[in-house]
């Protein structure tokens, strides 16, 4: 099964880097976030990029953007270039397709924000750190690595509801911008329905409460989500209904 899992992990970092488009062209589309990410941004804010517990949440929220570019192709792209048929015809189990097209995406993500963290480090240690050595303390860099790998798999994870369906590329990543903007702002805009002292409330709990438990809850809460999502994909990741579609 891991081996199957692998096989088409595989698949997809080599179709992604020599066959959907150049390793220079995916160099290059790179360079925009990495430049916002990694050096505007961080020279900005100076070492609370690295400092601040509060720089978990941007982890998350950065290793979601990568999985959006690249999931919606994970099986309308083999729709649109016909060779969905082959792929579900091959000896891979179901599953071992479905968890593969998921983990590249998230390896992709992962090995993304990473690179627009360690630029980040590099810019603020230039900008702001006056002769001393900046580093992420190990409780906000685990913590932000554990958080951007669930975030990335729950993009991941409704990506590819939505390919399975979707006829085209283009209309997977119109829904998948869509499904992003509602993960992102949905919940800030439920928190400005709620009463200004539940805000404050919330505000000063983020503030002085115990960053941890926070955190923990969180990774909860997105276990539980992924753990879901996959479990539907995989009710509806069937061969002969995806084959007649």
């Amino acid at each position: 099964m891991l081996t199957d899992i692998w096989t088409v992990i595989w698949k997809e970092w080599r179709e992604l880097l020599f066959q959907r488009g150049s390793l220079r062209g995916i160099l290059l589309s790179l360079i925009p976030s990495v430049l916002i990410f990694g050096v505007l941004l961080p020279a900005q804010v100076g070492r609370v990029w690295v400092e601040s517990p509060a720089s978990i949440v941007l982890w998350g929220w950065l290793a979601m953007l990568p999985v959006t570019a690249i999931i919606a192709d994970a099986f309308a792209g083999e729709r649109e270039r016909h060779t969905l048929e082959t792929l579900l015809a091959s000896p891979l189990s179901a599953r071992a397709i479905l968890f593969g097209k998921v983990g590249a995406a998230v390896g992709y993500a992962w090995v993304l924000t990473f690179i627009m963290l360690l630029v980040a480090l590099i810019t603020v240690n230039v900008v702001d750190g006056d002769g001393r050595l900046l580093l992420y303390p190990a409780k906000i860099a685990i913590g932000g690595a554990i958080l951007g790998l669930l975030t990335a798999t729950l993009s991941a994870s409704i990506g590819v509801l939505v390919s399975l369906r979707a006829a085209t590329v283009k209309q997977a990543a119109q829904q998948l911008v869509f499904a992003s903007i509602a993960l992102t702002w949905l919940p800030l805009f439920v928190l400005s329905l709620l009463p200004t002292q539940v805000q404050e409330d919330l505000v000063k709990l983020a503030q002085n409460g115990n960053t941890t438990a926070i955190y923990l809850l969180a990774a909860i809460i997105l276990i539980i989500l992924n753990f879901g999502l996959l479990l539907l994909a995989m009710a509806r990741f069937k061969r002969s209904r995806l084959i007649l579609d």
